[in-house]
């Protein structure tokens, strides 16, 4: 374990981060609840638009929540799991993980969710769940056919129409 990462907080950062976030698309929209259609499609990812230059979609996106719900749905996943991939992770690897499983899932829905918008952390936060399954299972030396069934398992709860589970799965992957 690294506890390198006490000092640095990375999980705590990046909530604050999502929130501030929220309340600047809140204040752009006009509303706390519902994040406005246009600020999403601004600031979340829009496939077309990305294909047609607007690459910076693929990192803000991981920023850009629906509405309220949405966000305190996805900062108590990534206060979860976030707070356990600290106690296994330097602070790069952890930054590492996060960013590129965020970037990963956002980079799946692009190329197999043409028609698309999606908006939030969750790819991110399946990225570190994965990673923290992983190391944990072969740091006690089990096989990760059981990570495997969680990862799944926890895809499947978090399955709906109105999820990009393209991103959830892109963002699992990228650590696998």
């Amino acid at each position: 374990m690294h506890n390198s990462s006490k000092k640095f907080i990375p999980t705590y950062i990046i909530i604050f981060l999502n929130v501030i976030v929220y309340a600047y698309t809140s204040v752009l929209g006009g509303d706390f609840i519902e994040t406005n259609q246009s600020v999403i499609l601004r600031y979340g990812q829009v496939n077309f638009l990305v294909m047609n230059g607007w690459y910076w979609q693929l990192f803000t996106a991981m920023f850009v929540h629906v509405n309220i719900i949405h966000l305190l749905g996805n900062m108590l996943f990534l206060l979860i799991f976030g707070l356990r991939a600290e106690e296994l992770f330097a602070i790069q690897e952890y930054v590492l993980i996060y960013f590129s499983s965020g970037l990963a899932g956002n980079l799946l829905t692009l190329l197999f969710g043409p028609s698309i918008v999606s908006a939030g952390a969750s790819g991110a936060i399946f990225g570190l769940f994965g990673a923290c399954i992983i190391y944990i299972r072969r740091a006690v030396g089990q096989s990760i056919i059981g990570a495997l069934l969680y990862s799944f398992f926890l895809l499947m709860i978090s399955a709906d129409q109105n999820v990009n589970n393209l991103a959830h799965l892109g963002g699992l992957v990228a650590d696998y």
